[in-house]
């Protein structure tokens, strides 16, 4: 993909061309950020409310109790666990989880939006955009021979509406924890390992079986660029902002390819294009 040059696009309309290393590094950094605010939230959800009892006050238990099973957890499981600073809120609202999944749910907005863009890329492929091509996973359309949809990509997609939804649910959950003990905790807990679950599979699933065999259709990708009349925006600094929309308006009208067009405007001359 370096070096690959592209058109852009904003609004869905033709824009001013990117590499498609670019556009691609652009959800890189989308994934990047989404881990590390799952990660960020860790802390937060490793807090245990154990000791706590009833309401909050630890009536009944030992001194250091909440500690040492604390403790002994963390050594059983492995993993980070420590006593809940405060156990008031710890019983009353499950915030932890409303906060991790929203990372959850962060990925999932973003996986949408990469998967989309990935979908209408590789659309057609000839009457649509056509610019890559995914894998074909499956024989195609027992209606349409030759016919092969994006299935890694509805998948994908279908499980991120899935996660939003448990989002919803998460959300409504820990609204409802009146007084001092939210009692919504186990429909949260199911909503949240479904989304974990699904989403590492779908994520796995969607890197083996489209990520990895995406290939660019240069021939495709050339032509667009060459048809665009976004690359007039290069010429701005030469010939002022007004000329250049003067070409890109005549183009279209007269069949001109911009390159003519630049020319026979007397704007400017050939050797500068």
């Amino acid at each position: 993909m370096q070096g690959v040059v592209k058109i852009g696009r904003t609004h869905w309309m033709d824009a001013t061309p990117l590499t498609l290393q670019q556009e691609f590094s652009g959800y890189v950094s989308q994934l990047e950020h989404g881990i590390k605010a799952l990660k960020n939230t860790l802390l937060h959800l490793s807090e245990l409310a154990l000791g706590g009892t009833a309401v909050g006050t630890g009536l009944n238990t030992p001194q250091g109790y909440s500690v040492k099973v604390a403790e002994n957890i963390a050594k059983l499981t492995g993993l980070p666990f420590v006593t809940a600073q405060n156990k008031f809120e710890a019983l009353a609202a499950h915030d932890a989880i409303i906060e991790s999944h929203g990372a959850l749910k962060q990925l999932a907005v973003s996986l949408m939006k990469i998967a989309n863009d990935i979908r209408l890329m590789a659309s057609g492929p000839r009457s649509g955009i056509g610019e890559i091509s995914i894998p074909a996973n499956e024989p195609g359309s027992s209606i349409m021979p030759g016919k092969v949809n994006p299935t890694q990509v509805e998948a994908l997609t279908t499980v991120c509406v899935q996660i939003m939804g448990n989002d919803t649910t998460i959300s409504i959950a820990g609204s409802n924890g009146q007084f001092e003990l939210n009692v919504f905790k186990p429909v949260m807990i199911n909503a949240f390992l479904q989304s974990a679950a699904l989403l590492a599979d779908a994520c796995q699933s969607f890197s083996d079986g489209c990520v990895a065999g995406i290939q660019p259709n240069n021939p495709r990708i050339k032509e667009l660029v060459n048809n665009s009349l976004m690359l007039v925006t290069a010429l701005n600094t030469h010939i002022g902002y007004d000329n250049a929309s003067k070409i890109a308006k005549k183009s279209p009208c007269r069949k001109h390819d911009l390159k003519s067009s630049s020319i026979s405007s007397k704007f400017i001359n050939r050797r500068t294009i």
